[in-house]
């Protein structure tokens, strides 16, 4: 059984694992990440898309990628439509911009193409790898509190104000009291070291929140809790699949427009993966000696190649997921993980009414729970010098101020590039920048003047 995890494993020393670890932990990664089996195609069906197909495609385009990073990259991530990438897919592209869908997702296959050049060029693994230490250590806090925000969204623990922006929730409602449960038992199991403690919380929560379905339907509706309604269901991706439109090039402004949309999807992908990365290797205490990442080149060649080919599936723009630290949290260091969460990923195509109907707020105790896991890298950081504190401060609020991880980053980078400069130019104690930290800085100034 070891030696089945080693084959899955980079050649770093990181921590123990074995086959039923690695097992749990990917059926967790799936189970945090099950939500967009549902989610991605209500969104993208907005843009005239057919729901049913949108359905089978995410599931597709999500388990073959993921599949190919723990085979490929043997890292313990997870991919799939990215959140926000597919928002502004439907709302702004199609919906604001009038594009159709199929110039949509060119868009989003000429994107996946740039990256994977990138990628095979070494740029994105560069600026991973650029990135200092204590900026690593921020982006893995940040990612936590980002995701924990998130979690207490989905159980209606932290809700929209008009004044506020956001307030808290009532405690009464069953969405808030089922994670709630679901917290206290992966807090307990975790106490008593018992594996697969995220897992079972989520499935824990589930059941009660099915429970509760079964007997108050309608108002179980109303915080969009549903039994599952069957189990099989599969539909083609034929609708969808291959169709490319490259109309909008054949005129100057249609060229301009097509560019404008093709960099907004290469940026918000870029960071937010490189986000992502970041903060889930340092979590799994896969970084080397220098603070590198190890298969980052691979890692990103692999997303890059995720967008691409789910954008010839139907789907936009494919991401690592933040999620892959619940996974990671469950114990998960090899790529054994990513495959067991993409052959359920392939699975779910067949069985997708059981999965959708996992609501939110089962998978919201898992985020803030390994959203205070992963704040604990705040202690690696070095607060002494503020050259390296303030930048960490400022990605670690930004993440979840911004609902960004690539937001939060551009912060961090831009901060300590410009105070470590001035600090050079003003102080007797020098401190290296690297080029690429400086080159990274002009661009995302310029991002934020435009």
């Amino acid at each position: 059984m070891q030696n089945i995890t080693k084959k899955f494993s980079v050649n770093l020393p990181i921590e123990k694992t074995n086959t039923k670890t690695e097992v749990i932990a990917g059926i967790t990664t799936f189970l945090a990440m099950a939500y967009i089996i549902a989610v991605n195609p209500d969104i993208l069906s907005k843009a005239g898309m057919p729901q049913g197909a949108l359905v089978t495609a995410t599931c597709l385009s999500a388990g073959f990628t993921t599949i190919l990073m723990g085979l490929y990259a043997k890292l313990p991530l997870g991919l799939a439509s990215g959140m926000g990438l597919n928002a502004f897919f439907a709302f702004t592209v199609v919906l604001q911009m009038g594009v159709h869908w199929t110039v949509a997702l060119t868009a989003v296959f000429v994107e996946g193409i740039i990256f994977i050049l990138l990628s095979l060029f070494k740029v994105r693994e560069a600026v991973v790898n650029c990135i200092p230490k204590n900026l690593k250590y921020a982006v893995t806090a940040g990612i936590g509190l980002f995701i924990a925000f998130i979690g207490m969204q989905n159980a209606g623990l932290v809700v929209k104000n008009d004044a506020t922006l956001v307030s808290l929730g009532t405690f009464k409602a069953p969405t808030v009291i089922i994670a709630f449960i679901g917290i206290i038992i992966i807090a307990v199991l975790e106490k008593k070291k018992i594996k697969g403690a995220i897992l079972w919380g989520i499935l824990s929560s589930t059941l009660i929140a099915w429970f509760f379905a079964f007997f108050k339907p309608e108002v179980a509706a109303s915080y969009r809790i549903f039994l599952p309604q069957g189990f099989f269901k599969f539909e083609s991706i034929a609708p969808i699949a291959m169709k490319l439109d490259f109309s909008l090039l054949t005129s100057a402004q249609g060229i301009v427009t097509f560019i404008g949309i093709v960099f907004t999807f290469l940026f918000v992908d870029f960071f937010d993966t490189v986000g992502t990365l970041v903060g889930v290797a340092s979590r799994a205490n896969m970084l080397d000696k220098k603070g590198n990442m190890p298969n980052a080149g691979k890692a990103l060649l692999v997303d890059a190649i995720g967008t691409t080919t789910g954008a010839l599936m139907g789907v936009s723009a494919v991401t690592t997921y933040v999620e892959s630290s619940t996974g990671v949290e469950a114990g998960g260091r090899t790529g054994l993980t990513a495959v067991v969460t993409g052959i359920l990923f392939l699975i779910a195509m067949f069985f997708s009414p059981i999965f959708i109907a996992i609501p939110s707020c089962a998978t919201a105790a898992a985020l803030i729970y390994v959203g205070y896991l992963m704040l604990g890298s705040v202690k690696n950081i070095d607060f002494s010098e503020i050259t390296e504190a303030l930048p960490a401060f400022l990605t670690i609020a930004m993440m979840p101020l911004t609902y960004s991880i690539g937001d939060g980053l551009i912060f961090g980078v831009l901060s300590y590039v410009i105070l470590n400069l001035l600090n050079n130019i003003f102080s007797k104690e020098k401190k290296q920048v690297s080029f690429i930290m400086i080159i990274l800085a002009v661009i995302f100034m310029i991002k934020l003047i435009l």
